[in-house]
């Protein structure tokens, strides 16, 4: 996907992740390499085609955030591109929280 046509603002965010691909019952333990307000970056060897439906749930040490997403783009062998359906205010919350500390350590890498 073109970075020009995101919403949001994706800063790398690294953190745990589980996704069940709602048809199939397939769950995958994986990770998340960067994160938005809208979506994410999932890391896997083996993406789920685009159009998928999944329940998403990331983890970190302090705080978890699930919400329904859908796969928009995937890269054989490396990871899917997944926008987040509805995402409930508590869960929109954490989002707000994890945001903020992405971007500032963002910024302290690439100066």
């Amino acid at each position: 996907m073109d970075p020009k046509q995101r919403r949001e603002p994706r800063y790398p965010f690294i953190a745990l992740a589980e996704v069940l691909e709602e048809n199939s019952g397939l769950r995958m333990t994986t990770r998340i390499s960067d994160l938005s307000l809208s979506g994410c970056y999932v890391d896997t060897l083996n993406p789920l085609p685009d159009g998928s439906t999944v329940q998403l749930k990331i983890f970190t040490e302090t705080h978890s955030f699930e919400a329904p997403a859908t796969v928009v783009y995937s890269h054989a062998h490396l990871g899917m591109g997944m926008k987040f359906g509805e995402v409930n205010v508590k869960f929109e919350e954490v989002l707000k929280l994890w945001l903020p500390e992405a971007a500032e350590r963002s910024k302290e890498v690439h100066g």
